[in-house]
C-alpha cells in the first residue's frame, strides 16, 4: 500500500471512529462543558440566557436529526413540521386548557412519535433524494395546514398565539428566562443520554445496521421497515420536545415561523456539526444562531452572501463537520500520550 492510500484508508477509519464510539465526547470533556453551561447564564444578561436557550433548543432539533440521518441514513428535510406540532401541541394545551408546561412537552413528543412514525409508513418505498423530497413536501405544507378555517379557533390562524413564560417555581430567587434556560438544559440533558442510550442499545446498533446495508441489515434479521420507521418516530418526538420548548421561549407560534426554512436550518446545523456525532448538535445550533447575526453584522445588504461565504469556508475546511476537529483533538492527544 502506498504512502498515499494509507492516509486515505486512516481518514476513512478516522470518520467511521465516531459512531463505533456511540458518538460522545469523553467524561472530563463532557463535565467541563456541562460545568460552562450551568455557570455561565449566571453571570449573563437575559438576552444572553434567552439566546442559550434557543441554542439548547435547537441543539435538541438537530440531534434528533442526527439520530434520524446519522443513525438510520434517512434524510429529511420535514423537521420543521414536527417541530411546528409540538410547538403548537404545546402553546393550545397551555393557553387554550391552562395545562402546566411541564406536562405539555411530554404530550408534544408523544404526538409528534406517532405523526413521524405514521408518516415513515409510506416513506417505506422511498430513499434517498426521494425521501428528502417527499419530507421537503411535509414541510412547504405545514404553514398552510396551520391556517385552515377549522384550526383557527384553536391555532390562531395566521395572527397565531401568544404563550405566557412560565416562573419559576416555589419561589426560587431567578428570572422567568433563568428558570426556563436550566429547565430546557435538565430535558436536554436527559434527552441526550437517552439518544447515547438509545444508539448503544440493540435498536441502535439495528439504525446503524440499515444505514450501512439495508440489504446485509435484512439479511441479518433486523426488520427493516420496523426499525426505520421507529427512527422517524424517536426524531419526530425529540424535534416536538424541542418545537414546546422553542415555543415557550420565544412566547409565540404563528404558521410563518415554521416554514421550509427552518427545516433546512437544522439540516445545515447538522452537517456543520457533523453527521452522526452528537455532540456536535449544540456546534452545529451555534453555527446556526449566531453566524446569521455575523454575517449581518458584517453587511446588512449582502448579509445572506456572507453568510453563504462563511458557510462555504467552514465546508471547505471540514468537510466532515465539527466531529472531523474532535478526531484530530484526540488523534493528537494520542500521539502526545505515545511521547
Amino acid at each position: 500500500m502506498s504512502a498515499a492510500e494509507e492516509v486515505v484508508a486512516e481518514g476513512d477509519q478516522a470518520v467511521e471512529a465516531v459512531p463505533k464510539r456511540a458518538m460522545t465526547l469523553g467524561t472530563g470533556t463532557s463535565l467541563l462543558v456541562l460545568a460552562a453551561l450551568i455557570v455561565v447564564p449566571l453571570f449573563a444578561k437575559n438576552f444572553i440566557i434567552f439566546q442559550m436557550t434557543m441554542l439548547l433548543i435547537y441543539a435538541l432539533a438537530v440531534l434528533a436529526l442526527n439520530i434520524l440521518t446519522g443513525g438510520s441514513g434517512q434524510f429529511s428535510l420535514g423537521q420543521s413540521a414536527f417541530y411546528a406540532i409540538g410547538a403548537y401541541t404545546t402553546a393550545v394545551m397551555m393557553e387554550q386548557f391552562n395545562i402546566n408546561y411541564a406536562l405539555c412537552l411530554p404530550v408534544a413528543g408523544v404526538l409528534c412519535f406517532g405523526a413521524g412514525f405514521l408518516f415513515g409508513q409510506p416513506a417505506l418505498r422511498l430513499s434517498g433524494v426521494y425521501l428528502a423530497l417527499a419530507t421537503f413536501a411535509l414541510a412547504t405544507a405545514m404553514p398552510q395546514l396551520l391556517k385552515l378555517n377549522f384550526l383557527e379557533h384553536w391555532t390562531g390562524g395566521v395572527q397565531g398565539l401568544v404563550v405566557t413564560k412560565p416562573d419559576a417555581p416555589f419561589g426560587l430567587p431567578m428570572s422567568q428566562d433563568m428558570w426556563l434556560y436550566y429547565f430546557t438544559l435538565a430535558v436536554s440533558i436527559a434527552i441526550y443520554v437517552f439518544s447515547v442510550n438509545l444508539l448503544r442499545s440493540r435498536s441502535g446498533r439495528a439504525f446503524m445496521a440499515i444505514r450501512d446495508n439495508e440489504i446485509a441489515a435484512s439479511a441479518m434479521g433486523v426488520d427493516v421497515a420496523l426499525y426505520k420507521t421507529l427512527a422517524f418516530g424517536v426524531s419526530a418526538g425529540i424535534t416536538g420536545i424541542a418545537g414546546g420548548l422553542g415555543a415557550i421561549a420565544v412566547q409565540f407560534v404563528a404558521p410563518d415561523s415554521y416554514t421550509i426554512t427552518l427545516a433546512i436550518s437544522l439540516f445545515l446545523g447538522m452537517v456543520v456539526g457533523g453527521v452522526g456525532w452528537l455532540p456536535g448538535s449544540i456546534i452545529g445550533s451555534a453555527f446556526i444562531i449566531f453566524v446569521p447575526n455575523m454575517a449581518e453584522s458584517i453587511s446588512k445588504g449582502l448579509s445572506g452572501a456572507v453568510f453563504g461565504v462563511l458557510l462555504f469556508i467552514v465546508i471547505y475546511l471540514v468537510p466532515h463537520g465539527a466531529r472531523q476537529i474532535a478526531i484530530m483533538g484526540q488523534q493528537l492527544a494520542g500521539k502526545l500520550r505515545k511521547n
